[in-house]
C-alpha cells in the first residue's frame, strides 16, 4: 500500500531539493527575527540532470511523449505491452504487473507556496537560436538554460544581467500545488510518487510501434510530466534512420544518414536537459519511431558504421542535415542565429557544369531567379520539392503573424531586405500601408511562422489584391547533408566518406580518440 508523503517530502521529491532549499530560505527560524530574506526565486521547479551521455556505448534518455499531465483534467496515459507484461515502479516502492496500465492525473496542493521569477527571451524558432542566446547570456556569467515550455525560450534568474541588444521580459508567479499521476487499479486509484519506472518484458506498444525500454514517467520543468525511453545509441539509431531517409535508400546513404543520426544525437544530448532528459523524438530533434521499421540494409548500415561519427577536433559537429537544398547548399548562420563554421558553407551542390553555372555569392534577384530556372546537373533534383510555387495572401499572412500584424493596414506589401550567399532569404519584411513599424522574419523564422513555404531559397512575385506568388527550391534549411542530394550520390557510386565529405569538409570520420561525453 502506498504510503501518504508528508508535504514536506512531498515538495523536495517533486520539485527537486534545491527549491525546496529556497522554499526554506523564506521561512524564519526559533532564533532568527522574523525580517523577510532577498533570496533569488527559482525560476523553475528544480528537475534532476539526466545522466551525463558518455562511454563507449552511451545511454540516451529519449521522450516518447512529453507535457502529459499539465492539468488534473489531462487526458490518461495509458501503457499497454506489446506482448507479456508491464512491470511499473514507483519511488516509494509500489510496485505493479499486469499487460497495461492507465494513469490519470490529480493535482495535490503544497504547504506553503514555491515563488518563481525569472527573465524570458523568446519564442525562437529552434534550439538552435535559442541556445545562440543562452551562450551570450552564459558569456556574462548568467546561469542562462533553454526551455521548451511550447516553444523554445531562454530562461535566466531574475535580476540577470542582459546581452546588449537582446529583447526579454521579466515574469514572476507562485507554484501552489502539483500535478501527480494516478495509477487506476481495480481496488481505485492510486497515487504514485515520481519517478516512475516501466520495464516492458516484451516490449511497449506506443504510437503502433514497439519499443524495448526500459521507460521512466518523470517531471518536466514546466509542472507536467515526460514519458521517457532509456536506449543504447545504436538502437536509438534503428527508430531513427528509416524514418529520415527512408529504408529503401542505397547503401552510402543510409550509412551517411546512420553517421549523421549518430553524431547529432551526441552533440545534442544536451537540448532538453532542463526537463531531465537528452532527446525528443519529433522533428524538434530527430524523428524516432518505431524501430521494427529498420530492415537488414539499414541494421547493416548501423553495423558497417558503429561507433563512427563526424568530428571537429575530437568533439562531435553539429550535424545537421534536411530533405533537399534546391541544388545551393547554405551556410549554417543564413539558417540559424550561429556563428560561422568551416564546414557548413554556402556552396553549389551539383556537377561541374552547374557549378560554373551558378557560381556564389547568389544575393542578386536574377542570379537566384536562373537557379530555380535550371535543374541539369544538380545533386538530388529527383525530390518532389526540389522546385516549388507557393501563393502567399494578405489574409493568410495576417493569420500567420497573428497579433505582430493588428497594426498593419492593408495592402500589405513584402520586401526582401537580406540574401545570403546561397541565395536564401535572410530577412522578410511584411510593412503596411501606415506609418506603422513593419514585421521583420529572419532565419529560421521566416519558414517557422510561414509554414506553407518548404525553404527560405525563393523569389515572388506581386499578383495583385494582396497576393503573391512564390517560386522556390530546396525542402528545409538547406544546410549540410541533403538527403535527396545523398541518394542520388550513393546512386553514382560515391561511398558513405566522399559523400560525407562533400557536405561537411574538413570534418574527420571515424570513432572518437575519447568516449563519448555529453556536451
Amino acid at each position: 500500500m502506498i504510503r501518504l508523503l508528508t508535504l514536506t517530502l512531498l515538495l523536495c521529491m517533486g520539485l527537486g531539493c534545491r527549491a525546496r532549499e529556497e522554499v526554506d530560505a523564506l521561512q524564519p527560524t526559533e532564533t532568527e527575527p522574523a525580517v523577510v530574506k532577498q533570496v533569488q526565486r527559482a525560476t523553475h521547479p528544480s528537475v534532476v540532470d539526466p545522466p551525463p551521455v558518455e562511454g563507449a556505448e552511451p545511454v540516451l534518455w529519449v521522450a516518447l511523449e512529453d507535457h502529459l499531465g499539465a492539468a488534473a483534467s489531462a487526458a490518461p496515459l495509458n501503457l499497454l505491452a506489446f506482448a507479456g507484461s508491464l512491470t511499473l515502479r514507483d519511488a516509494m516502492g509500489e510496485q505493479r504487473m499486469g499487460p497495461g496500465f492507465a494513469i490519470t492525473w490529480r493535482s495535490v496542493p503544497l504547504d506553503r507556496p514555491l515563488p518563481l521569477a525569472r527573465r524570458v527571451a523568446g519564442p525562437f524558432a529552434s534550439f538552435e537560436s535559442a541556445d545562440r542566446v543562452a551562450s551570450r547570456w552564459r558569456d556574462l556569467g548568467v546561469a542562462a538554460e533553454v526551455a521548451h515550455p511550447r516553444e523554445w525560450e531562454v530562461w535566466a534568474p531574475e535580476g540577470s544581467p542582459v546581452p546588449e541588444g537582446l529583447a526579454f521580459r521579466d515574469w514572476q508567479g507562485s507554484l501552489t500545488s502539483t500535478v501527480e499521476p494516478v495509477l487506476q487499479t481495480p481496488e481505485g486509484g492510486r497515487t504514485l510518487q515520481g519517478p516512475v519506472s516501466i520495464e516492458a518484458s516484451d516490449g511497449l506498444l506506443w504510437a503502433g510501434g514497439r519499443f524495448q525500454g526500459p521507460f521512466r514517467l518523470q517531471r518536466d520543468a514546466y509542472g507536467s510530466w515526460t514519458l521517457v525511453e532509456q536506449v543504447p545509441v545504436e538502437r536509438y539509431l534503428e527508430g531513427v534512420v528509416p524514418h529520415e531517409i527512408g529504408a529503401g535508400s542505397p547503401m552510402a546513404a543510409l550509412q551517411a544518414q546512420t553517421v549523421l543520426a549518430r553524431t547529432w544525437a551526441l552533440a545534442n544530448s544536451h537540448r532538453f536537459s532542463i526537463d531531465g532528459y537528452h532527446l525528443c523524438s519529433d522533428t524538434q530533434c530527430q524523428v524516432y519511431s518505431d524501430p521494427r521499421h529498420a530492415g537488414a540494409p539499414v541494421r547493416k548500415a548501423i553495423a558497417a558504421t558503429q561507433g563512427k561519427l563526424l568530428s571537429l577536433n575530437n568533439q562531435p559537429i553539429s550535424a545537421v542535415y534536411h530533405a533537399t537544398n534546391g541544388g545551393m547548399m547554405a551556410a549554417g548562420p543564413e539558417a540559424w542565429a550561429m556563428q560561422p563554421s568551416t564546414y557548413l558553407r554556402a556552396k553549389p551542390d551539383g556537377d561541374e557544369g552547374w557549378r560554373n553555372r551558378h557560381p556564389l555569392p547568389l544575393q542578386q534577384r536574377k542570379a537566384v531567379e536562373a537557379l530555380l530556372a535550371d535543374r541539369s546537373g544538380a545533386y538530388g533534383q529527383q525530390h518532389p520539392r526540389f522546385r516549388w510555387t507557393r501563393t502567399l495572401s494578405g489574409p493568410g499572412l495576417r493569420q500567420a503573424l497573428g497579433a505582430a500584424a493588428d497594426l498593419l493596414v492593408s495592402p500589405l506589401q513584402l520586401r526582401v531586405l537580406e540574401r545570403g550567399a546561397s541565395g536564401r532569404v535572410l530577412a522578410l519584411q511584411i510593412s503596411g500601408s501606415s506609418d506603422a513599424a513593419p514585421v521583420t522574419l529572419k532565419l529560421d523564422a521566416i519558414r517557422r511562422t510561414l509554414r506553407t513555404l518548404p525553404s527560405t531559397l525563393f523569389v515572388f512575385e506581386p499578383q495583385g489584391d494582396e497576393r503573391w506568388l512564390v517560386r522556390g527550391g530546396g525542402f528545409g534549411h538547406g544546410a549540410g547533408l541533403s538527403q535527396a542530394g545523398a541518394i542520388d550520390l550513393a546512386w553514382r557510386g560515391w561511398p558513405v566518406e566522399r559523400i560525407l565529405s562533400h557536405y561537411y569538409p574538413g570534418t574527420v570520420y571515424g570513432p572518437l580518440s575519447t568516449p563519448a561525453q555529453s556536451p
